[in-house]
């Protein structure tokens, strides 16, 4: 059974960074796409990023291109999502997603998923 743990969420202010980690026990992690989705309560769970197993293939939702990356170590079993010039809009909780297909962008792509994380950006 795949498991996939967040860590890494907090409280930050407005134009501030936190780097979210999602550390998977599963021996497949290597040979499929990961993302990161975000959910705001009362809303759908939306796409945030997603990286092939590679690491050569990013996609990124528009609200986060130039402030967020996606990256993966593979040999950890690890994937991240570096969050810069945070808004707060971006207040959410982060969920980690692993099984996905090539360029996975919608949640039911994705086989497996982690508890979540909290990120808050607020003055």
């Amino acid at each position: 059974q795949v498991q996939l743990v967040e860590s890494g969420g907090g409280l930050v202010q407005p134009g501030g960074s936190l780097r979210l980690s999602c550390a998977s026990s599963g021996r497949t992690f290597s040979r499929t796409t990961m993302g990161w989705f975000r959910q705001v309560p009362g809303t759908e769970r939306e796409f945030v990023a997603a990286i092939s197993w590679g690491g050569t293939l990013k996609d990124y939702a528009d609200s986060v291109k130039g402030r967020f990356t996606i990256s993966r170590d593979n040999a950890k079993n690890t994937v991240f999502l570096q969050m810069n010039s945070l808004k707060p809009e971006d207040t959410a909780v982060y969920y980690c997603a692993g099984g996905g297909g090539p360029r996975s962008q919608k949640m039911g792509d994705y086989d497996y998923w982690g508890q979540g994380t909290q990120v808050t950006v607020s003055s």
